[in-house]
């Protein structure tokens, strides 16, 4: 008596099956999706938060008469590009982007340079007080900048700063996050490699600069974005530092298209679109990079 194979017939070379395409049986029978289960929960979700940032950039080519009809229409009857003509022909938007980004480069150059010798610092050497003063850096992300806004501009004024891009820049060169994000990262690197350099004879700024560093792309890219995301879309702090419209930043200049009587929503809805356009560029470049410092970073406490 011969034993019968209950094991189902091997697909060809080429199929439905073999090539893994939509709606394939695997081997004990069940039906495999092409996709994980959780992208059914997650498209809608995505879909639900993407939904302000498509109204957004329907709403840009809309015409002022559409935009204010109630109730509200859902397409445009044309593609109307009067509010991107409107911010184009300020003669102010190129200045006022160029302030922005002038600010937010430098904040971002300046938060990687501090923030990482800062959390290099933290993580890899002991000295007098040195968990004391983290705790206490610590604890100033817990106090709202309503608080010290006030003395912030005092000391811009006394330093002269006040209506300059420098007021801008000098209270975001270094923050607490960046410090502790790499900090945290910095802890999770194996100790191995930068005993290894020492032995042959490198110092720990250079064991820093070329083993550390390079190694730690994914938080340096996440503290880039970050800080980039929160000094271009800042308003408040340059709404009490800057006075004059030539040091104006995209954000601060975008709410002269807002009058008192009248506003021009098409123009601050096309300014709004190529305002979020490079925030969202650098979040999608860095997008991989960002969630894997996110889980490193938690390794070790």
């Amino acid at each position: 008596m011969t034993a019968t194979s209950t094991l189902p017939d091997a697909a060809p070379p080429g199929s439905a099956s073999d090539a893994g395409g939509p709606g394939v049986r695997s081997r004990t029978g069940r039906l495999r999706l092409p996709f994980s289960g959780w992208h059914l929960l997650l498209a809608p979700l995505a879909l639900l938060f993407a939904i302000p940032l498509i109204w957004l950039l329907i709403s840009s080519v809309m015409s002022n008469a559409e935009i204010n009809r109630f109730p509200p229409a859902l397409w445009p009857s044309h593609i109307d590009l009067g509010g991107y003509r409107y911010v184009l022909g300020n003669a102010m938007f190129p200045r006022w982007f160029a302030n922005s980004l002038i600010v937010s480069v430098v904040a971002v150059v300046s938060n990687l340079v501090f923030g990482a010798l800062g959390g290099y610092a933290f993580a890899r050497m002991r000295f007098a007080g040195s968990r004391t003063l983290m705790v206490l850096m610590l604890a100033t992300m817990a106090i709202p900048f309503q608080l010290t806004m006030i003395p912030t501009f005092l000391v811009m004024k006394r330093l002269g700063l006040i209506d300059t891009l420098g007021a801008l820049i000098v209270p975001s060169l270094v923050t607490p996050f960046a410090v502790f994000l790499l900090r945290q990262f910095f802890l999770s690197l194996p100790r191995e490699l930068e005993e290894a350099a020492w032995i042959d004879g490198c110092s720990r700024l250079r064991v820093l600069v070329l083993i550390v560093l390079p190694l730690s792309r994914p938080a340096l890219s996440t503290v880039a974005v970050l800080t980039f995301l929160s000094t271009w879309n800042d308003l408040t702090w340059p709404l009490i530092a800057i006075n004059h419209d030539t040091q104006y930043t995209l954000q601060l200049g975008l709410t002269t298209f807002q009058g008192q009587h009248h506003t021009r929503w098409s123009a601050v809805m096309a300014g709004n679109v190529l305002t979020v356009l490079p925030v969202l560029l650098a979040f999608l470049a860095a997008q991989k990079s960002f969630i894997q410092s996110i889980t490193s970073s938690g390794l070790k406490g």
